[in-house]
């Protein structure tokens, strides 16, 4: 990796976390039963750890 293919790596992983972590707070989301404050948190942090272990698993599968 060069310095000028450095921040498009950055780039993609920060989108492809994005997008990892809005689809699993979405699907939190429907999943529960009531919306309050407290069930929000713990679903943005758990869509969190659930994007960065999906994003390490495409990782090890495709080698990039």
């Amino acid at each position: 990796m060069n310095p000028r293919t450095a921040p498009r790596a950055a780039l993609v992983a920060a989108g492809e976390l994005l997008a990892w972590w809005v689809a699993l707070a979405l699907l939190w989301l429907v999943l529960i039963t009531t919306v309050d404050t407290l069930e929000r948190i713990v679903g943005a942090g758990c869509a969190a750890v659930g994007a960065v272990l999906a994003r390490a698993g495409r990782r090890a599968v495709t080698w990039r």
